[in-house]
């Protein structure tokens, strides 16, 4: 099987001939990332952004943190910058980029539907628009909504595998706001989008990190293909197995902020194999994954080196 292959089957529980990874050289690599020129949703690590958010670096990650919002108060909405994505510049060199992937599962990404909301706004004031304006608040993040209809839509077109979404959603050991405003305003633009994607013959994967459980059922019923956490052990390996093994594909490395940060090679290596068996199977259902920023995550080389190398050798064991 190709890579793309070995990732799709991965995805459809249809037996892969081996472990679907996502590490680094010289490790297996199944995915390809194409990007635009420069994406609406784009996050710079010091500065400021097309909407007007400004950024700050602590000097020792690759992402940077909102210090100043562009949409303080609703009245002046009006001057809010709201980038285009039709923009040709920005599409420059995108076909190349995918047919660059070869034989791997080419991935892209849009805009978030909640980070993208509370970098304009800011997190407080967009906790309180949900009680408070909830008609304005519902108002962008249609515009955000509209926005990644049309990126799925040419993305499409350029025949990219899988489109994935970004909005960190969980605290350590609760969502950031209530599941049921969740439900009400969030999941019916996720389900437009899941199924827009699906449509146009792309993936479903969203990244989010923090105790997110209360909400992986929903994920689920509206269309979302895989989950990619880059921590569990705040929602434990028995609890998102037990309700969660087959019925969606996990997408994930060792724990970045317990397991991978703090313990020894060996408990790297046996959390490894605590992952593909809880989570997984020779069916599908789990792709292993490199966090990309271990540098800002605290992650020696030692433990990269233990978790690549026990990946390696749960496909060559478990494969046959």
């Amino acid at each position: 099987m190709t890579p793309r292959e070995i990732i799709k089957n991965t995805i459809n529980f249809n037996n892969p001939e081996r472990l679907a990874m996502c590490l680094r050289e010289p490790y297996t690599i199944d995915m390809h990332y194409a990007g635009l020129v420069k994406s609406v949703d784009h996050r710079p690590r010091s500065g400021v952004d097309e909407w007007g958010a400004i950024w700050e670096n602590i000097g020792v990650c690759k992402l940077g943190e909102v210090k100043d919002f562009p949409l303080k108060d609703w009245a002046d909405f009006n001057k809010l910058n709201i980038p285009d994505p039709a923009e040709e510049w920005r599409w420059k060199g995108f076909g190349d980029k995918v047919k660059a992937g070869g034989d791997k599962y080419v991935i892209t990404m849009g805009i978030s539907l909640y980070e993208r909301i509370h970098f304009i706004r800011g997190l407080e004031n967009t906790w309180i628009d949900i009680y408070d304006d909830r008609e304005n608040l519902e108002m962008l993040l249609d515009i955000l909504k509209d926005i990644s209809l049309y990126m799925i839509e040419r993305y499409g077109k350029h025949d990219v595998d899988g489109y994935i979404f970004t909005d960190d959603w969980g605290l350590q050991n609760s969502l950031m706001i209530s599941p049921q405003h969740w439900r009400e305003i969030w999941k019916p633009r996720y389900a437009e989008l899941f199924k827009a994607c699906h449509d146009n013959g792309i993936d479903t994967l969203m990244h989010s990190c923090g105790y997110i459980v209360e909400i992986l059922d929903d994920l689920i019923e509206i269309g979302l293909d895989v989950i990619q956490m880059d921590q569990q052990e705040n929602m434990g390996l028995d609890l998102l197995g037990d309700r969660f093994k087959g019925r969606i594909t996990f997408f994930n490395p060792v724990d970045i902020q317990q397991t991978m940060a703090h313990g020894t090679t060996d408990q790297i290596r046996a959390y490894c194999n605590e992952m593909f068996e809880k989570l997984g199977s020779t069916k599908g259902g789990f792709i292993a994954k490199f966090y990309g920023d271990p540098r800002g995550a605290g992650h020696t080389e030692e433990s990269l080196e233990a978790m690549f190398d026990e990946f390696e050798k749960i496909s060559f064991r478990n494969f046959k």
